[in-house]
């Protein structure tokens, strides 16, 4: 069978981009990639518009899953949607959440250009040239190696010639620092060690299985050269004895909770008094003068960044969502932003979260539970009214429901307490968990 002039293509997540670049270096024989929903709803669609038909096996499958089947070379992208690598099917599966994996062999369609430190990578095949005759030490690295890793290395490495150091940086496999980070300080360790060394940034992606992470480390670094006995990861930590260089690079990873980047996520029902409180915590923070603020009210933010989004559930969703990306790259910067959308969905809210952490900040959820009737009471833009009159449709609280966090880290009814009691209890708890410094405390905010 001749494979489609036109294969489908899709951008893989980062771990299985990361598994392609190892393919493509040798490293692995093939890898494993889930095709998005979209992509073979899309496949299921085009080939009913043609009348095709058929099946490989003939099970009665639905036509999604018969298009996934069909499935026999694709492409895949990096980040921007360029094609980096072609996949030739060798074979597929469902996975337990009804989806699909394809395993098969990839070849390049173009260079790739990304990566951590992309201009010090090299494929296994270049540096066993370069250093063809000579017994070479080949030591992956999850994380900086403190005063104790050093002096183990450099007595494990002492009958080898050169000594490749091979940080590694794919996806949730540095600890203790950023992958970035992780490269920078191996650079400063390959000084630190006698006799040749080298470094070489190796995506390779954390494994849920520890077994199966420790056996891809050791194919890594047989790959480069000898897998010397070396622990695969460091012992060390973020408050370990490091030299004089490496402890700078890891503090400045680790600064203290001031200056780490915090969101301070806002949610309740409309005229709860969210953008209120926001508003005011944005002005007593800024009054202090110890943060930078970044406010995202949802009102003003429908207005510039979700522009053009209506209120259905799914453009609800992708307005909190955009919110949390921009809340997310603010805190990953050590800043402090503060969000104010309704946020009806727990799935949602939790998918922000998720964002926050995944960019190194702290999260902090305030339910403003006020109640629905104090809401409607209020109703300044005569929303609720509307709704109960059946002019507006899918309105949280009325025909649409507001799913209650209960993972709130604070809760507050601005119907029973003042807007400064109630900022003064969110100031008293930034400042108990360090992310407020506790002698910038200006006058005039109201204190339990």
């Amino acid at each position: 069978m001749t494979a489609d002039p036109d294969p489908p293509r899709w951008t893989v997540p980062p771990a299985e981009y990361d598994d392609v670049a190892l393919a493509l270096d040798g490293i692995l024989d093939e890898v494993r990639v889930t095709v998005p929903a979209a992509v073979v709803s899309s496949l299921a669609s085009s080939t009913a518009a043609s009348g095709g038909g058929g099946r490989d096996d003939g099970a009665t499958d639905s036509a999604t899953d018969d298009a996934a089947r069909r499935i026999k070379v694709a492409d895949l992208t990096d980040q921007e949607g360029t094609p980096v690598a072609r996949l030739t099917v060798t074979e597929r599966s469902r996975t337990a959440e009804g989806g699909w994996k394809l395993t098969g062999t990839v070849t390049p369609l173009a260079a790739r250009e990304d990566g951590v430190f992309a201009h010090l990578h090299l494929p296994p095949a270049v540096v066993r040239e370069r250093f063809a005759g000579r017994k070479v030490a080949a030591v992956p690295l999850d994380a900086p190696l403190d005063k104790a890793a050093l002096t183990a290395l450099t007595a494990a490495t002492r009958a080898y010639d050169v000594t490749v150091l091979l940080p590694l940086v794919g996806a949730g496999s540095s600890r203790i620092v950023s992958a970035h980070a992780l490269v920078r300080a191996t650079v400063v360790a390959a000084e630190l060690l006698p006799g040749e060394t080298l470094v070489v940034p190796v995506p390779l992606a954390r494994r849920e299985d520890p077994a199966e992470d420790t056996a891809l480390r050791t194919r890594v670094a047989e790959a480069y050269g000898g897998c010397v006995e070396f622990p695969l990861t460091s012992s060390a930590a973020a408050g370990g004895d490091y030299p004089e260089p490496i402890a700078a690079i890891v503090a400045a990873e680790h600064p203290p909770p001031h200056r780490q980047g915090l969101v301070v996520f806002f949610t309740g029902l409309s005229g709860s008094g969210k953008s209120t409180l926001a508003r005011r915590l944005r002005d007593v923070i800024l009054e202090r003068g110890d943060r930078t603020v970044t406010l995202l009210d949802g009102d003003v933010v429908r207005q510039m960044l979700s522009a053009g989004l209506g209120f259905s559930k799914a453009d609800r969703e992708a307005n909190v969502t955009r919110i949390g990306f921009v809340a997310a790259e603010v805190a990953r910067h050590g800043g402090l932003a503060i969000c104010a959308p309704i946020a009806p969905y727990a799935d949602t809210r939790a998918r922000v979260r998720q964002m926050v952490a995944e960019a190194g900040g702290a999260f902090v959820l305030v339910h403003v539970a006020t109640p629905l009737a104090e809401c409607e009471r209020r109703d300044r833009k005569g929303l609720y009214a509307k709704a109960r009159a059946g002019l507006i449709t899918g309105f949280t609280g009325i025909s649409d429901p507001y799913e209650e966090p209960t993972d709130a880290d604070l809760r507050l009814d601005t119907s029973v307490m003042s807007v400064e009691e109630a900022v003064g209890r969110i100031v008293d708890l930034l400042t108990a968990r360090g992310w407020l410094r506790p002698d910038s405390s200006p006058a005039g905010v109201a204190r339990r």
